[in-house]
């Protein structure tokens, strides 16, 4: 890897005379977080095959372990994100005390509505009266481990829609989605947030019920102030402005928090960045411009390592993460307002573009070197011989999604 760190020195003085406070940026990178999810350490793949990676985690306590290792050596990824029932436990208080004492927390908890035969026509909205009763139970049943665990969210996404015109009455399962978030919700504590997330089609193919953030939305606005929306990266159209309804959902006070991942031409979930950085920056952008209305905003990957080293995978996906959330930093926002003000279309966008296509590595490497770790964290895994260990330890695992 190339040495960025010795570049800090021109980079800040150059960031300086374009009217950049250098401290505040790197004071506030030193705050960021991105929460990692716990599924994306074990074995996935796609709707063909199950790829075994050597090490892969095999239960709850050794994604904790490969979660805080990642933490360690990137210094703002400091929780985890679990699934219910493939992290389950018998006592989540102790896989609390079990995190904390590794340097990480438990975050947002999340429902699996979507695997179990019973949820074939559909979970919270499924036409038999049994599928959804089983469905508000099991949702009830992760608020229980969000109280035990002390985590902070619970986080709904549905695969229910239909396949076919006229297989079910769409109105009817609007209103079985109503009454089970309902259900839900009137159970989330005090202090914690329930988001409702949404996705554009897949598993169901002619009607979602949860579709788009505009569905979503509308379910928080009857549902009550801690009930908000999350954004997946992947959840969307072709050709759709997702930095648009981060802007939106900001400014309406009900944006919950992000899945973050890349596409190319559905729900791929790759690596966050990697696809189209430039969007990743845009959003950022609209993220940072309104600070103080984006203050309880949940930054979590939502990702699925087919072919690629997990530990690896999940590091690169922070530092994308972070890179976006620097360059927007650098955005001279007074100069851009000025710009647009005077309708100065290619002046604005010059500024927005000369942020982006700033090389911020080096000032990421001195933000590590003051957190007191390795300026390069992909350099700093392969030193550690962590990848080697855990392979040899947990050997090759069959097993896939749970």
């Amino acid at each position: 890897m190339v040495d960025t760190l010795k570049y800090y020195e021109a980079l800040a003085e150059q960031l300086a005379a374009r009217g950049v406070d250098v401290g505040a940026v790197k004071q506030k990178l030193h705050v960021q977080k991105i929460e990692l999810p716990s599924w994306s350490f074990g074995n996935a793949g796609t709707r063909f095959q199950v790829f075994s990676w050597p090490g892969a985690a095999r239960d709850i306590h050794e994604r904790v372990a490969d979660a805080a290792f990642v933490n360690r050596l990137t210094g703002v990824a400091p929780s985890i994100a679990i699934h219910i029932p493939w992290d389950k436990t018998e006592d989540y208080s102790a896989l609390k005390q079990e995190a904390a004492s590794q340097g990480i927390s438990i975050g947002a908890v999340n429902p699996n509505w979507f695997q179990e035969p019973q949820y074939k026509l559909g979970s919270l909205c499924s036409p038999d009266a049994g599928a959804r009763e089983e469905a508000i139970a099991h949702g009830v049943e992760c608020i229980e481990v969000m109280k035990a665990a002390d985590a902070t969210l619970l986080s709904v996404w549905l695969a229910d829609g239909t396949n076919y015109t006229g297989q079910d009455d769409m109105r009817e399962r609007k209103h079985r989605l109503e009454h089970g978030l309902a259900e839900l919700y009137k159970e989330i504590p005090d202090g914690k947030r329930m988001l409702v997330e949404y996705k554009f089609f897949e598993p169901a193919f002619y009607s979602t019920d949860l579709p788009d953030w505009g569905t979503s939305y509308a379910m928080c606005l009857k549902l009550g102030p801690k009930a908000e929306v999350l954004v997946d990266t992947g959840h969307h159209a072709h050709g759709t402005n997702i930095a648009q309804i981060v802007m939106f959902l900001l400014d309406e006070g009900r944006l919950g928090g992000f899945h973050f991942n890349s596409r190319k031409y559905a729900d791929d979930d790759l690596i966050v960045g990697t696809v189209n950085p430039l969007e990743l920056f845009e959003i950022f952008y609209e993220l940072v411009r309104s600070e103080d209305k984006a203050a309880n905003v949940a930054y979590m990957l939502d990702q699925n390592y087919n072919i690629e080293a997990k530990i690896e995978a999940a590091i690169i996906s922070v530092l994308n993460c972070q890179a976006a959330y620097a360059k927007a930093l650098l955005v001279n926002r007074a100069k851009l307002s000025e710009a647009q003000a005077a309708g100065d279309v290619l002046g604005a966008h010059r500024l927005m573009m000369e942020a982006y296509e700033t090389d911020v590595r080096p000032l990421l490497a001195k933000v590590r070197e003051e957190k007191g770790i390795d300026p390069d964290p992909i350099a700093a895994l392969k030193a550690s011989g962590y990848e080697k260990k855990i392979a040899e330890e947990r050997g090759t695992s069959g097993s896939g999604w749970s």
